[in-house]
C-alpha cells in the first residue's frame, strides 16, 4: 500500500506506533529479552514486560531507551523492525516513518536514529521533537500568536517548551521524570522501611498511592518485597504520605526545570503564559495532585490533557495531515541517500 505513514513515540518506557488514517494502533512496553550468551533478541514489548526482575538466568532482560537516549541501537532497530513489520506484513511499499525523541537529542543522535528508521525497513524517515508534538496531541492551538507552555513527563525525561506561532521558541529536558519517581520509592523504602521492592512494585505503588501533595485523606497498598536485613520475603504496607516523602525531591527538581523556563522566557511570552496557563501531557502527568502542586508552586493555572499518555502519537498523526507543521519547524522527511548529507549539515 503506497503512501503508508507511521508515527512512533520512541519512549522510555513503552513505545506508542500511530498509523495515519487508524489511530495508535500498538501499545507496547519499551523492553527486550536476549538471549544471555548470544545477545539475539528472543521477545519484545508487553510479552517481556512481566519478566523484568523475574528472568531466568537464560534471559536478559534490557531497557534500550534510558532517560530518554537510546542506550542500545541494536535492540531499538529490532524493535522498529518488528513494529514496522507487523504493521505492514509483506507490502512492497517501504512505509514512511516519523519517529518522536526528547528535545535534548544532539545532532549525532539525530543523524543515528535516522539512519537506524531507514535499516529498520521504512521507505523514508523524519524525526521530531516530543514538546511539539505533545503540544498538537494535547489540542494546543500551536498557531497562536502568543506564547504557551507545555510539560511533558514520561517515563526517562520531563520536556518544557514555550511555543509560539507553531514552533518552539525554547525548550529545556531534564533526565527526571516518571522512572525517577519510581526509583525514589525504592531508595525510600529500603532506607526507611528495610524493604527492597522491584521496578513494577514501585512502579504500582506509584500508580495506586502516589501522591505530589500531603492528603488530607491517606490512601495506603498492601505489597510485598525482600527484607534488606534477613533477605526473607516480607508484606509491607505503603501510605501515600509515604510515597509523597519519597518522591518530593524529584518532584522539586522538576519544578526547578519549569522554573528556568520560565526565567529564560521573554516578558511578551511570559505574560501569555500568565493567561493561557500550562499544559501537562505524557504519563507522569497522571500523578495524582501534580496540576495543584505545580499550580501552587508556578502560580499558574495548570491543566491535564484530556489523554496525556497518548498525547505524542495522536500529535503525530496531525503532523502527517499537515505538512506546514514539518516545513516551519524544519521537519524533513529523509531517505538513505539523505541522511550523508543531513550529517554533513549539522556539521557531524
Amino acid at each position: 500500500m503506497p503512501g503508508l505513514q507511521i508515527g512512533i513515540d520512541l519512549g522510555t518506557t513503552s513505545i506508542l506506533v500511530y498509523v495515519r488514517g487508524k489511530g495508535v494502533v500498538l501499545h507496547e512496553a519499551s523492553v527486550a529479552a536476549l538471549d544471555a550468551k548470544t545477545g539475539d533478541v528472543l521477545a519484545l514489548g508487553n510479552r517481556v514486560y512481566q519478566m523484568v526482575g523475574r528472568n531466568p538466568d537464560s534471559l536478559r532482560v534490557v531497557h534500550p531507551m534510558r532517560d530518554g537516549v537510546i542506550s542500545d541501537f541494536s535492540v531499538i532497530h529490532a524493535m522498529i523492525a518488528y513494529y514496522i513489520k507487523r504493521i505492514c506484513g509483506n507490502r512492497m511499499f517501504k512505509p514512511s516513518v516519523m519517529i518522536c525523541m526528547p528535545a535534548s537529542v544532539t545532532g549525532l543522535e539525530r543523524s543515528a536514529i535516522l539512519e537506524l528508521a531507514i535499516a529498520a525497513g521504512a521507505g523514508r524517515a523524519c524525526l521530531v521533537e516530543e514538546p511539539l508534538a505533545a503540544a498538537l496531541g494535547a489540542g494546543m492551538n500551536i498557531a497562536y500568536r502568543g506564547g504557551q507552555m507545555i510539560v511533558d513527563i514520561g517515563g526517562g525525561t520531563t520536556d518544557v517548551a514555550v511555543l509560539t506561532m507553531g514552533t518552539m521558541a525554547l525548550s529545556r529536558s531534564a533526565k527526571v521524570a516518571g522512572n525517577a519517581l519510581s526509583a525514589a520509592i525504592q531508595r525510600y523504602l529500603r532506607r526507611e522501611r528495610n524493604v527492597m521492592v522491584g521496578d513494577l512494585t514501585a512502579e504500582e505503588i506509584k500508580r495506586k498511592v502516589g501522591c505530589a501533595r500531603l492528603r488530607s485523606t491517606e490512601l495506603a497498598i498492601y505489597t510485598r518485597g525482600q527484607s534488606y536485613i534477613t533477605r526473607l520475603p516480607t508484606r509491607l504496607e505503603v501510605s501515600s504520605t509515604e510515597s509523597f516523602l519519597a518522591m518530593r525531591e524529584r518532584l522539586d527538581d522538576i519544578i526547578d526545570v519549569i522554573h528556568r523556563v520560565l526565567e529564560e522566557t521573554p516578558p511578551e511570552m511570559a505574560g501569555d503564559i500568565a493567561d493561557q496557563g500550562v499544559v501537562l501531557t505524557g504519563g507522569g502527568a497522571l500523578l495524582r495532585d501534580l496540576d495543584a502542586l505545580l499550580q501552587e508552586r508556578t502560580q499558574l493555572r495548570v491543566r491535564v490533557a484530556k489523554d496525556p499518555v497518548n498525547c505524542v502519537a495522536l500529535g503525530l498523526g496531525v503532523m502527517m495531515e499537515s505538512q506546514n507543521i514539518l516545513e516551519e519547524n524544519s521537519y524533513f522527511y529523509r531517505t538513505d541517500d539523505d541522511i550523508g548529507e543531513y550529517a554533513r549539515n549539522r556539521n557531524l
